[in-house]
């Protein structure tokens, strides 16, 4: 049985990804530096990334994995793509340099996410 609210949540992730990506090559090319763009695209590379994990998380109880720990792991990874991607997003668009501190807390979510699905897939 598959995790239906991670492959909803996974499938929107990565059209928003999509549309980020289309919108900081077009729409931002002449508004923000070089820097900006590459920050931009970061968050929107690490968005995705974590969109295709939720997207295939969603399908593994069917291989056995614990669905406790992917739902915990996906919870991890939605949190992250809000705080990192989010804060990232915000920074360029608004120049606001308080989000920095935030962005790591993002990759710390990602970082327990990752380890949720390793135990997930080591647990008997």
């Amino acid at each position: 049985m598959a995790i239906r609210w991670a492959l909803a949540v996974g499938a929107f992730a990565g059209l928003l990804a999509v549309m980020a990506g289309a919108f900081g090559a077009h729409g931002l090319r002449q508004v923000v530096s070089e820097r900006g763009l590459e920050v931009f695209q970061t968050a929107v590379s690490y968005q995705m990334y974590h969109a295709l994990i939720l997207v295939a998380a969603s399908l593994m109880p069917a291989l056995g994995l614990s669905r406790r720990l992917l739902v915990m792991a996906c919870g991890f990874w939605l949190v992250g793509i809000v705080l990192f991607s989010g804060s990232l997003y915000l920074l360029v668009l608004s120049g606001a340099r308080w989000l920095g501190p935030v962005t790591p807390v993002g990759g710390v979510c990602f970082m327990i996410g990752w380890a949720l699905l390793a135990a997930a897939a080591l647990k008997k």
